[in-house]
């Protein structure tokens, strides 16, 4: 039962998904702040 944890993590970690939940994450992120800036210049300043 170990050996197959111990390959099952081994496999794991040939994955490229914390680098795709990363990058979409930043996508968001991004467009968040470009929404925000956006919103921001077309208010007054009070």
């Amino acid at each position: 039962m170990l050996t197959t944890m111990l390959l099952a993590a081994e496999e794991a970690e040939h994955t490229n998904m914390p680098y795709v939940i990363g990058a979409v994450t930043l996508v968001i992120l991004l467009t968040l702040l470009f929404g925000l800036l956006a919103f921001g210049k077309g208010r007054e300043h009070t």
